[in-house]
């Protein structure tokens, strides 16, 4: 059964939750965010699902027509925005490693491989450990808060300085922390892990600068077990035609890391296990319009699907003014 939660906004602004299982949609009652019904859900020893299947109304949903008609919210969200953390994992799918090594093979040679091919045959090599044991850290890096996140129709912005803003298409976990510190994964949502390719590739150290860019999250979070194998397509339409379309392939099979141990890595940090707090996380991808050579342009419209997902991730890429910052000594 496939079960996904999804977070509405009524014309006036107030919220409720619809629950899908197996194509039939409803509205719910009571807690009217996610993050709400997960730490009631929590609280009492519950699965999101069954609180969710609780309360159930008779009022049906149509999440196709709610999402055309710009009224379904990214899958979570944080009434503090300080208190999301956007943050993912690189070079963590079989194949993922092709496109970054090419950035960086001015700096290597046969002999000596690039930083980025050996941490991805690390991962290869360490990634999928037994349970119980601890397996290679993966490379990681930070997005912003959620300021950053962006919803189903929503444009991915770039900053004036930035010198590309490609698309990313990946699996994103979520997490809410409880009140003990325990990281509870509430599930997984569809995700454009939006970065810059350009300045990345200019040198690998500049990565982090890279990703400190927007994130765009679908708006259905698929409750329970994580498909181990997906399969979905991403695309770029400009002015109404596909520029570029390719498969993409995520879930543990096609990946070079368990997602216990991309977890692992995460929240070993305390400063990551703060009661309360928010953690989408993004899983990485092989599959970039970038590595084939397209240059995209304000206006251009990232879309991903993927099964089980029912509903496309849209976004239009936009492109803000300069802005002049000036420290000022007090």
């Amino acid at each position: 059964m496939i079960t996904t939660l999804l977070q509405h906004r009524r014309e006036d602004g107030s919220r409720r939750l619809i629950l899908v299982e197996d194509g039939e949609a409803v509205f719910l009652s009571g807690p009217a965010t996610t993050r709400e019904l997960a730490l009631a859900a929590i609280a009492a020893g519950r699965s999101l699902a069954d609180m969710a299947r609780e309360r159930r109304t008779d009022e049906r949903a149509d999440p196709r027509a709610e999402l055309e008609a710009g009224r379904l919210l990214p899958a979570i969200d944080h009434p503090d925005a300080a208190r999301l953390v956007l943050a993912g994992t690189g070079l963590t799918h079989l194949g993922s490693a092709e496109g970054r090594d090419a950035m960086h093979k001015a700096a290597a040679s046969a002999e000596k491989p690039t930083d980025s091919m050996r941490m991805f045959l690390e991962g290869v090599e360490g990634g999928k450990p037994e349970a119980g044991i601890i397996g290679q850290q993966p490379e990681w890096f930070y997005k912003g808060d959620g300021q950053g996140l962006r919803g189903p129709g929503e444009p991915l912005t770039s900053p004036a300085f930035a010198q590309d803003g490609g698309e990313e298409p990946e699996l994103a976990g979520i997490y809410l922390i409880g009140e003990d510190g325990t990281p509870w994964r509430l599930g997984v949502a569809l995700a454009n892990e939006f970065s810059d390719h350009v300045t990345e590739r200019h040198n690998y150290l500049w990565l982090a600068h890279s990703k400190l860019r927007e994130a765009a999250l679908g708006a259905e979070l698929l409750l329970g077990e994580v498909p181990t194998d997906i399969r979905g397509t991403s695309r770029i339409v400009r002015n109404g035609h596909t520029l570029w379309e390719k498969p993409f392939l995520t879930g543990e099979d096609n990946m070079s890391h368990h997602l216990a141990n991309l977890e692992h890595h995460h929240f070993k940090y305390a400063a990551f296990r703060r009661p309360g707090d928010i953690h989408v996380h993004f899983f990485g991808t092989a599959t970039l319009s970038f590595a084939d050579g397209i240059e995209t342009r304000a206006g251009d419209v990232f879309e991903i699907k993927a099964a089980p997902f029912s509903l496309p991730l849209r976004n239009p890429l936009a492109r803000a003014q300069p802005v002049s910052v000036a420290v000022r000594t007090l």
